[in-house]
């Protein structure tokens, strides 16, 4: 029983850019094919060809429809391939408006830059239309003997591991991809379901070396920090991923609202693509957990309460400028590498009464991680900023398993676990999880080398 090999493409020694591709002896399947995301250097890797003919891709499986996971898809079209994609029907729902919205964006970077474009319209109406869905708990055939099931994997909606199952004349293979898996208890979504029989896994590191505060350390910090600053006249910006994390931050702000814990302020939802999102999310509240769908039931509008505004366009956006009453602002992007968030961030960044609070991880390289750091002096497009606001940071919110919960997801298929790749995370993140699986779950741990072939069976 030979022939069946893994590689990394992406997603190795970086928490963005996933791609693995598992060969077998009549075809070469993908997961993933993402953004690599950060500092425009880094950014620069993805108009790098891909370490295999695309067109000899025949299927691709695609864990959930964050950037980093999906942002390469179109490219992977135009370089020729014409295979079949698979994945839940909210991932396919939210990867159509996803990508639609990078396009503009990459568009307009490579005009500014001066080069092609990574991927034209087109090329997303052909990854649609080759894009087909599958619901969680159901086995489906690819082959005579290669078959896949997608548990739900708690990160964001429709977020699946993908199990896949190998039978040859010497027995059956399970193969786990992750994906990246959900900081459960979440606010919104069901827990993560695990993995329990799986010969091989590949699993994501993101918070492989640190873990989040716990749920009520989290509450209560956002707590104070909002009235902190809102009773100080200032204004507080968040960074939101458009999915996910902005509607979990709406919900939150709608649960103190309703309370009445904090003061009547205009809270300004100015993200776009969040609202879209936010829009499917309200479509698919069977992926919820039970406490949500109950309050839903009851009548509570989850993502909506008084002084929420939504941001229509950029003169909207801009007009928030010139309100002088204390506010909350939620805006895109969550790593602060493009979007509606930079204008605000270059405003209030120089406004000691404001607060920029982080509530998700920020790559290397990305304004996002040099706000996180704290440098004292930024350029933000093309302009420079003097950081005088407060600079906070809440980890409890993140949609990432930390490194405790990590370790412990893995235990539940230690017993038959033949080898884990750990990836998908910055290259410290990856080792200190795989050193801490090998001494604690006892399990062969491997931080693998991009584009290095592993075999598997």
């Amino acid at each position: 029983m030979k022939g069946y090999t893994l590689t990394g493409c992406g997603g190795i020694g970086n928490a963005t850019g996933a791609n693995f591709l598992l060969k077998t002896p009549d075809m070469k399947i993908l997961v993933d094919c993402g953004l690599v995301q950060g500092s425009k250097e880094q950014s620069l890797e993805n108009r790098d060809a891909f370490p295999y003919q695309a067109g000899d891709i025949s299927y691709l499986l695609v864990t959930h429809a964050h950037m980093d996971h999906i942002g390469r898809i179109p490219k992977l079209v135009r370089e020729g391939f014409a295979g079949t994609i698979y994945s839940t029907a909210e991932t396919r729902e939210l990867a159509a408006i996803m990508l639609e919205d990078a396009q503009m964006l990459l568009a307009r970077e490579a005009k500014n830059g001066g080069y092609e474009p990574l991927y034209e319209k087109s090329h997303i109406f052909e990854a649609m239309a080759l894009w087909k869905t599958v619901p969680y708990h159901q086995n489906f055939s690819i082959s005579k003997n290669i078959s896949f099931y997608l548990k739900d994997a708690g990160h964001i909606l429709g977020s699946a591991i993908v199990e896949m199952t190998i039978t040859t004349d010497e027995g059956q293979k399970k193969i786990a991809f992750t994906g990246d898996l959900g900081n459960s208890p979440t606010p919104l979504l069901r827990d993560t379901e695990y993995v329990t029989d799986a010969d091989f896994m590949v699993i994501e590191s993101v918070y492989g070396d640190r873990n989040h505060e716990p749920k009520d350390q989290r509450d209560a910090k956002l707590k104070r920090i909002l009235l902190e600053t809102l009773n100080r006249g200032g204004t507080v910006v968040i960074p939101a991923f458009s999915l996910e994390r902005t509607q979990v931050i709406l919900y939150e702000v709608n649960n103190l609202v309703e309370r009445k814990e904090l003061p009547a302020v205009p809270v300004f939802m100015d993200a776009p693509l969040g609202s879209k999102a936010t829009e499917i999310y309200k479509a698919h509240i069977e992926n919820f957990n039970k406490a949500v769908q109950d309050a839903i039931m009851a009548g509570d509008d989850i993502f909506d309460f008084p002084g929420l505004r939504m941001v229509r366009n950029p003169d909207e956006s801009r007009a928030i400028h010139s309100m002088k009453e204390p506010k909350i602002i939620i805006a895109g992007s969550g790593m602060s590498v493009g979007g509606r968030v930079l204008s605000h961030e270059k405003f209030y960044l120089e406004d000691a009464n404001a607060t920029i609070l982080l509530v998700g991880y920020q790559v290397p390289g990305s304004l996002g991680r040099k706000i996180e750091e704290k440098v004292p002096d930024l350029v933000i497009e093309g302009e420079k900023v003097k950081v005088r606001a407060r600079i906070e940071k809440i980890s409890g919110y993140s949609s990432h398993k930390d490194s405790n919960n990590l370790v412990e997801f893995v235990s539940h298929t230690a017993q038959k676990l033949q080898r884990i790749f750990v990836a998908m995370g910055e290259t410290k993140s990856s080792s200190f999880l795989a050193q801490r699986l090998r001494a604690e779950v006892g399990v062969d741990a491997v931080v693998p080398e991009k584009n290095r072939e592993y075999e598997l069976f």
